[in-house]
């Protein structure tokens, strides 16, 4: 699950991006108008975080565009206007919700998952396989029997690899998927970076007797299934 968040102010996305890494959430960074509408036309993100004072178009106008043109992505404006003709004219606009600057990087994180929880709606709010569970919108994975299952802590490159990979259960997720799953725009990252990452998830889930695993597709890439790893 990767978010788009839209700051001109370098020092402030990249405080918000690192938040966002910290409680598992991928993201890409831009500080104009144009690249956000050349990124929210590529489809890669669950949902944008959107400042309004851009340098080369209102946030505000640059919502209304993307919502005209048809785009559903869910929008979260981040903004220094906190008046409520501001907030009103956000949500006018196509904004899901409307959160003033400064604010907490808790109840950041609480809108992000809330707003992604909305867009995905309850009934996809959770995937099971084998002993494990995973809520989508938190983000949160619990390993163990029917009502007994504990919740267990794993690094953001792991959930953001367990989170597509389960999203694709049964079908092969491509190596290409992953690097880009992972690695911001711009970021540096090693020929192997996929197959650490997927040695690592497979090594931890055998371990958790989780139930599944993650099988290797040569030429192709990876797949998790059902299942107890030899």
């Amino acid at each position: 699950m990767r978010l788009l968040i839209v700051e001109d102010n370098p020092e402030l996305a990249e405080l918000i991006g690192a938040h966002l890494r910290d409680a598992g959430f991928g993201n890409d960074i831009v500080g104009t108008a144009e690249e956000a509408r050349i990124l929210v036309e590529a489809g890669n993100h669950s949902a944008l975080l959107l400042d309004l004072g851009l340098p080369d178009q209102d946030g505000i106008a640059l919502l209304r565009s993307l919502r005209a043109a048809g785009h559903l992505l869910p929008v979260l404006v981040l903004t220094a206007r906190s008046a409520i003709a501001d907030r009103v004219a956000g949500l006018n606009a196509g904004a899901d919700d409307y959160l003033p600057k400064p604010f907490a990087a808790e109840e950041l994180i609480a809108r992000v998952a809330a707003l992604l929880r909305r867009a995905m709606g309850e009934k996809a709010g959770e995937i099971a396989c084998g002993r494990l569970r995973y809520d989508l919108a938190s983000q949160t994975v619990r390993v163990g029997s029917p009502g007994e299952e504990a919740a267990i802590v794993l690094a953001p490159r792991e959930v953001q690899l367990l989170d597509l990979l389960l999203r694709q259960r049964d079908k092969v997720v491509r190596k290409t998927q992953i690097e880009s799953a992972f690695f911001g725009l711009g970021d540096e990252f090693s020929s192997n970076a996929a197959e650490v990452s997927v040695h690592r998830l497979r090594r931890r889930l055998q371990a958790l007797e989780a139930g599944v695993e993650i099988v290797t597709v040569r030429g192709l890439g990876y797949l998790l299934r059902e299942g107890v790893e030899a």
